[in-house]
């Protein structure tokens, strides 16, 4: 297993060598525009772009909870757009985060960085917007990534 690393500095600009996996999680009503998606926006049109055609589609295709779309932005970078979050705002049943879709997205996400033999790279997933805990999103990544070493970064950025 490795460990977990946890360093300051912005996850859209990922530090390691060879090929990376920035990931974050979205929303299932293909909302994008707060939070950590402007700072992937900024640097690469192609996630966004890729992430609402994949919702306007999502009767042809995997689009919904837990699932995860891979776009290629660099050679050796790639961007993974999670779906781990219900709606945008809290309800009577808490935050929109979905624990259990994180726990998903990130065991394909697994597999993906695996074939790649990609590093993974992340701001502190599903604990912004989505309202989530980060002591209850922690071990879902430890679980899913550091067990099956893969070199696992998350950035709070300053």
């Amino acid at each position: 297993m490795v460990p977990l690393r946890i360093i300051k500095g912005d996850a859209t600009s990922p530090q390691a060598a060879g090929p990376k996996i920035i990931a974050h999680v979205c929303n299932d009503l293909g909302a994008w525009g707060k939070g950590f998606v402007v700072a992937v926006s900024r640097r690469w049109p192609e996630p966004e772009r890729a992430f609402r055609q994949w919702h306007r589609e999502r009767a042809g295709n995997d689009f919904g909870l837990g699932a995860v779309q891979l776009v290629q932005v660099r050679p050796d970078i790639w961007v993974a757009n999670m779906v781990g979050q219900r709606g945008i705002r809290p309800s009577r049943n808490g935050p929109p985060i979905r624990y259990d879709a994180v726990a998903d997205a990130l065991r394909l996400l697994a597999g993906h960085a695996a074939r790649l033999g990609a590093s993974v790279h992340m701001p502190r997933i599903g604990c912004g917007l989505a309202g989530g805990r980060w002591d209850r999103v922690e071990p879902l990544v430890v679980a899913a990534l550091c067990e099956r070493d893969i070199a696992t970064t998350v950035y709070d950025y300053d």
